[in-house]
């Protein structure tokens, strides 16, 4: 009765693992609000707010003319979607269980499953939360065009991509450095809400302003979504070499991070937090 099932194979301990990820997700989805689906309509819910007050501030500034010949508040939604998958899954990463978490003691737990629950809960939330606006946005108030739909897409997954690998790295100096940890990640989050570059194009800004923004692996991915979703836009300062090439290495730097930080594992650690 009280013996453990080992899978034998490696196809059984795949499926375990798939299994055990599943679970996970499901758990973070529900950690912002007991019911799964209030969990998933608060956050579209923000996104909405994000969009109707962006477009507000545009019209109230008369910047309008500043965006791209199109749907206006297509070019809003595009900044706001992968803003928001960024900073959520970075986030979401950051805020995992670490070595020291309790679920760990239940084997086959480990931190890399709780990483990838943590950036696939937020994906999964992301693209339920952007679909679900758009199609609304489409039926209701005005049909919208996408240019190149699978490029745009793939813009978003950087975004998402590059969240979750700064994520990782965070989270392995996150036992060792935790209020620095904490600061740095409401920083950054704080900081892209101009950095990210969703408010205006790499093409308008001069060049002593671009380099300002150039850094941020972000500023790119919005910018050649733009130029996927917009006939009309051709990026010429941005990207998506730079934030894959920067995104790899933060995971892989992250990853021996946590692997170093798991070895040495306290659970005195909790108190520290």
């Amino acid at each position: 009765m009280f013996e453990q099932n080992t899978p034998r194979t490696t196809l059984q301990s795949g499926i375990q693992h798939l299994e055990l990820i599943y679970h996970s997700i499901v758990r973070d989805v529900r950690k912002a609000h007991g019911n799964a689906l209030l969990s998933i309509l608060l956050n579209m819910l923000q996104a909405a707010l994000f969009v109707i007050s962006f477009y507000v501030m545009f019209s109230v500034l008369g910047l309008r003319g500043s965006a791209v010949r199109g749907d206006f508040l297509l070019y809003i939604m595009s900044g706001i979607f992968l803003f928001m998958t960024h900073t959520k899954t970075l986030g979401a990463v950051v805020n995992s269980e670490g070595p020291a978490s309790p679920m760990m003691k239940h084997a086959p737990m480990n931190t890399l499953i709780a990483i990838l629950a943590a950036a696939l809960g937020s994906l999964y939330i992301q693209v339920l939360s952007m679909v679900v606006i758009l199609f609304i946005y489409h039926t209701v108030f005005e049909p919208i065009t996408i240019d190149q739909p699978i490029g745009a897409f793939g813009c978003f997954l950087v975004a998402w991509f590059t969240g979750a690998a700064l994520g990782v790295m965070l989270l392995a100096l996150k036992p060792w450095f935790p209020r620095f940890v904490g600061i740095f990640t409401t920083i950054y989050q704080r900081a892209n809400m101009i950095a990210s570059g969703k408010m205006f194009l790499a093409n308008t800004l001069p060049g002593y302003m671009l380099v300002m923004f150039d850094w941020n692996p972000l500023f790119h991915a919005i910018d050649q979504s733009r130029g996927y979703i917009f006939i009309n836009y051709f990026p010429r300062y941005t990207n998506l070499e730079y934030p894959m090439y920067l995104g790899l290495t933060m995971l892989m730097i992250g990853m021996m991070g946590e692997f170093y930080t798991r070895r040495h594992a306290s659970l005195s650690w909790g108190a520290r937090r």
